[in-house]
């Protein structure tokens, strides 16, 4: 496949790109700066909290020097060390704003230095970090990222629990100057009142009551300035699709469509785009702690690709975030690779089902075609339509019932998942709903599951949520997949994309005969990890259907990147929000970026 560039450009992506992120670092000199001004603070908040670790003739001097000096200076190195520790990711990431603090902070922790600990080390270290900065100074351009109002509660707990046991280090450092022999509780008393300006019940001897109150003024007034910064800073909004950007994904999916079975989940509104210079490709993405997530291919024609990809990686430039892909296709990840440099690795394999190829009959199909017509002499009935064909008041009843069995507090998804059903844009999806005739008296009438698909193309749909109520009869899911794939014909689809199967490969070979050690042993762990993130029952599940496989990929800088884009990638499609799910807890098997099943839906999976 010959793919063109997208736009007249002198440079070619390749080479611009890979200068961008290969070759001589650009971000070699902020890491190192970064690294740097770790050291500097840790310097700064020990020269604030031990004042005498050091010796020097100079002391003698400072002796004679106004008394206020010392507490002051040591109030002052400690609110820089602690602000440097808080710059030093973003000078890493070479943040602009960053750069700027860090060159008016270091004078001023030099300064603390000389004054309070007489240091001319520390004055030398502080000062050349400054140089360096001021020096290097074109490479911190990077813009700011999304900001939330989260942040500033976040800043307010961390700070405020590291000031409140850096306070008790200080109010304990000074045991010769102590008067009594204050208790914990008393110490922890102090440190809580001095952070808000206030006298406590310790007591010191000397100029050490005013080293110490300073100090810990200082530290409540850092956690209070820093928290209200963040709290009311001017608002920079994450990026979401304009009504002219969908427009111009649906008019690109109209056309292209049927390349890629995830190109209709560009249409989340939570996501940002960026266009190829002629208007015919497009890169979805979201940013999540600093990783500019694409999910799946580029949406239009693959001659416009790399203009879209070009634009991505200069955004992500921009603002340095680490650029990474997830779930791209085998041609998707060819191209990604080719045009940037980055990397690929296969991450797991998407279930597809060819319609005309589907039959429940044969020894293969047992388990499923048992279970369809036990579920079916029960009393169920099922019902394959057109978002379009159902009527508002149905449509609303399904959007409620997802909406209540879907298990969290929060709707998960990111690759593989649309956020919303019954849309007026999204009437070619389709909905499969079971019903229970009799059971009308439920919260949701006699609707006992869902299944919604979005479309693929002209001939094509891709299964996007599976819900059902905990009360149904196990085997509802399988119900509805086998009622779409039999109602397709009539809907006009040649294949149905069901879940996305995490490292299948690795599971499939690890249970074959003569399978090697470390094959079984990654295959171990693999089992293991499922007892929190569904990989093995998921794949268990989509091979019931028969389905070819199709490989999906994750597209990198450097294999450092891959922890942090793992996090990133979790944390986009809801598996990780500032809590782990519990371990040993049954679960059923979804589509790749919704909520966990129940355990009745394990047993329906496992039947």
């Amino acid at each position: 496949m010959s793919v063109t560039l997208d736009g007249d450009n002198s440079v070619s992506v390749p080479q611009r790109v890979r200068r961008l992120f290969h070759g001589p670092r650009p971000e070699s000199v902020p890491t190192l700066v970064g690294t740097a001004c770790t050291v500097v603070g840790l310097i700064d908040i020990a020269a604030g909290v031990f004042p005498r670790f050091r010796h020097s003739r100079m002391h003698t001097v400072a002796e004679v020097l106004p008394g206020a000096l010392g507490p002051f200076a040591a109030a002052l190195s400690l609110s820089a060390g602690m602000l440097l520790l808080l710059l030093a990711h973003g000078l890493k990431r070479r943040k602009r704003r960053a750069w700027r603090a860090a060159v008016a902070l270091l004078p001023a922790g030099a300064v603390a230095q000389f004054a309070y600990r007489h240091s001319i080390v520390g004055v030398l270290v502080s000062l050349t970090l400054c140089w360096l900065l001021l020096r290097h100074r074109d490479q911190f351009r990077a813009l700011p990222d999304p900001r939330s109002r989260w942040r500033a509660l976040a800043n307010f707990v961390l700070l405020g629990a590291g000031s409140l046991g850096l306070g008790l280090i200080i109010v304990s450092v000074h045991p010769g100057r102590v008067v009594g022999d204050p208790s914990i509780a008393d110490r922890l008393q102090h440190v809580l009142y001095g952070l808000f300006g206030v006298e406590g019940p310790v007591d010191y001897a000397g100029r050490t009551t005013w080293t110490v109150a300073y100090s810990l003024g200082a530290l409540g007034l850092l956690t209070a300035v820093t928290t209200i910064y963040l709290a009311f800073r001017p608002e920079h909004p994450a990026a979401r699709l304009t009504e002219d950007d969908e427009s111009r994904l649906r008019a690109l999916l109209e056309r292209h469509g049927g390349r890629d079975s995830l190109g209709h989940f560009a249409l989340r509104r939570d996501k940002g785009v960026v266009f190829s210079p002629s208007g015919k490709a497009a890169v979805c993405y979201r940013v999540v702690s600093g990783v500019m997530l694409a999910g799946g291919d580029p949406i239009g024609d693959v001659e416009a690709w790399p203009g879209a990809i070009e634009r991505f990686m200069d955004e992500a430039q921009a603002h340095s975030w680490t650029p990474a892909v997830m779930g791209c296709s085998e041609t998707g990840g060819q191209v990604w690779t080719r045009e940037t440099g980055l990397t690929a690795l296969e991450l797991g394999d998407e279930a597809v089902v060819d319609v005309a190829d589907f039959s429940l009959s044969g020894r293969a199909m047992r388990n499923v075609r048992q279970m369809v017509k036990r579920i079916e002499r029960g009393g169920y009935e099922t019902r394959v339509r057109r978002a379009r064909d159902i009527g508002d008041t149905e449509l609303d009843r399904i959007r409620r019932a997802a909406a209540d069995w879907r298990g969290t507090d929060t709707e998960r998804g990111f690759s593989m998942a649309l956020g919303r059903i019954g849309d007026p844009a999204d009437g070619d999806c389709v909905i499969a709903t079971a019903h229970l005739p009799g059971s009308e008296d439920g919260p949701h009438g006699d609707l006992k599951a869902v299944l919604h698909f979005v479309p693929w193309g002209k001939d094509g749909m891709s299964l996007e949520l599976m819900r059902r109520d905990r009360s149904a009869d196990p085997g509802m899911n399988e119900l509805l997949i086998v009622a779409a794939l039999q109602a397709a014909g009539k809907l006009d689809v040649a294949r149905v994309s069901l879940n996305f199967a995490m490292f299948r490969s690795a599971l499939a070979r690890g249970e074959r005969l003569g399978a090697g050690p470390v094959l079984r042993c990654w295959r171990g762990l693999l089992i293991f990890l499922s007892r929190w993130f569904q990989i093995e029952s998921l794949y268990k599940f989509n091979a019931k259907f028969q389905p070819r496989w199709e490989p999906r990929f994750v597209v990198f800088r450097t294999s450092r990147d891959l922890p942090r884009i793992g996090i990133a990638a979790m944390r986009a499609e809801g598996f990780v929000n500032f809590s782990l799910p519990r371990p040993f807890r049954s679960r059923g098997p979804r589509p790749c970026g919704h909520a966990p099943r129940t355990p009745s839906e394990h047993t329906v999976s496992a039947a």
